[in-house]
Parts: structure tokens; sequence; C-alpha cells
């Protein structure tokens, strides 16, 4: 499916709740790459979760680390799942985006609050005063601003989202 000189990554971006991690390995197991989720290499680097740094050091300790961690990461031919602040970070997305396609699995607010339930829980990175409408709205902008391709997800199963991201990648407008 995939050309094996072809090195490029494919970058998922998106709100928590968007399915990044999960079709991101159902992405890498149709096309045959390796798998990265960098929300782990965070917590690795850190020593602890998402949730915690919020917690202890704030948000913005959050997006510096992950921010170290996307400027770090030099790999190819993998699909990578981001933090749904990767965004944050010019000097990272264009790391990024320098050997890498990147997809922005689009779903509606309404659809981020079913399924991630919680917020609080989830290590999202926010102002403490910022609601989840406002972070949406804000993270909508720069998720749209780095797209190379949007895929649609509400109504889909994973499976479908993975087949959307497939077709978009090999459709005309690519």
């Amino acid at each position: 499916m995939v050309n094996p000189t072809d090195t490029r990554n494919l970058v998922l971006i998106g709100m928590p709740g968007s399915g990044k991690s999960t079709v991101g390995v159902l992405l890498a197991k149709r096309l045959g790459l390796g798998f990265v989720d960098t929300d782990l290499l965070i917590q690795e680097e850190a020593g602890r979760t998402l949730q915690a740094i919020v917690d202890q050091d704030g948000y913005e300790a959050l997006r510096r680390i992950e921010e170290q961690v996307l400027l770090k990461l030099d790999v190819r031919h993998k699909v990578i799942s981001t933090g749904g602040s990767a965004v944050y970070s010019e000097r990272a997305m264009e790391h990024l985006k320098s050997n890498g396609t990147v997809v922005f699995l689009d779903i509606p607010l309404e659809l981020v609050i079913e399924r991630i339930g919680d917020h609080s829980m989830r290590g999202i990175s926010r102002r403490p005063d910022q609601s989840l409408d406002a972070l949406f709205e804000e993270r909508f902008e720069l998720y749209s601003r780095y797209a190379d391709v949007t895929v649609k997800g509400e109504g889909l199963n994973q499976d479908q989202v993975c087949e959307a991201v497939v077709e978009s990648l090999i459709s005309p407008q690519y």
C-alpha cells in the first residue's frame, strides 16, 4: 500500500477524543507503518501522567515539555498521534510537517464532550479559566491552519475514519 521508499510520516492532529491514538494504530496496521503516540513520549520524558503535569506545574509546563518532545522526534515511515495541544507550537508543527503529512481528525464539540466525559481528568492543556467551548474554537483554527488533509469523523466509527484518511491520501486533491 505504502511506497517503501517514501519515508514521510502521517501526523494526526485534533481534539482529545477525536480518535488520534485509536485511528493511528489502525492506520499503522493498514499502511504497514510504525506507530508513535507523543502523549506517551511526554509521560515517559516527564516521568508522570499528563494530568499530573497540568495539576502540579500548570498547562504551560505541559506545552513546553510537549514542544521539546516533538522537536526531538526524529522518525520516518510512522503514524504519529500528537497531543491535542501540539498545534500551539509553531516550531514543533513545522518540524512535523517537514517530513510528514498532517491529517486533522475533525469532530464537533458535542462529540468531543460525549467521548472525553470529565475533561478535568484528561490532562488537557488549557488555561484554568478557559471553557471547553473556547478551547475548541481556539484549537480548531490552529488545526485547520496546519492540516494538509482534514477528515470529518462525525457519524463514522474508527474503522471508517481510518478508511477516510486512506482515501484522502490517495485522492486527486492530495
